[in-house]
């Protein structure tokens, strides 16, 4: 019994596929084109209202000076005054990052002989796109 109403169904939707001026050749095909705003365009001034809401949303800020990897042998061995090498070039720009993604690159600088970084270049919107895929 299920077969037959299956059958049924089939040859019915093949009929209403085939009924003279909805044959698959004739069938158009529905294609809207889509017009992306121009990611240098600044916005116009009510549209700087829209994001007022979320201005005070706290983001975590990192800039990591560099990694490395050691030996649990070599990290047991440190001692106060020991030196762990980087591989970053001094002068090197760092990378400015909020909430885990790249922003922008910076440089060292002390301010009231304290560490800061001086920004140097803000990451542009295509290369924060190709960041995250």
């Amino acid at each position: 019994m299920e077969k037959e109403v299956e059958s049924r169904e089939v040859n019915n939707f093949q009929e209403a596929k085939e009924t003279p001026g909805n044959t698959p050749k004739e069938e158009k095909e529905d294609k809207e084109t889509f017009q992306f705003s121009d990611l240098n365009q600044k916005p116009l001034p009510e549209e700087e209202g829209k994001i007022d809401f979320i201005l005070d949303i706290p983001l975590e800020i990192n800039v990591e000076l560099g990694r490395t990897r050691m030996l649990i042998s070599d990290l047991l061995k440190l001692v106060q005054g020991s030196i762990i090498e980087l591989p970053k070039a001094a002068g090197e720009t760092l990378e400015i990052m909020a909430n885990g993604r790249l922003i922008a690159r910076g440089e060292v600088v002390v301010v009231n002989e304290k560490y800061a970084i001086r920004v140097t270049e803000i990451v542009s919107p295509e290369e924060r796109i190709e960041s995250l895929g």
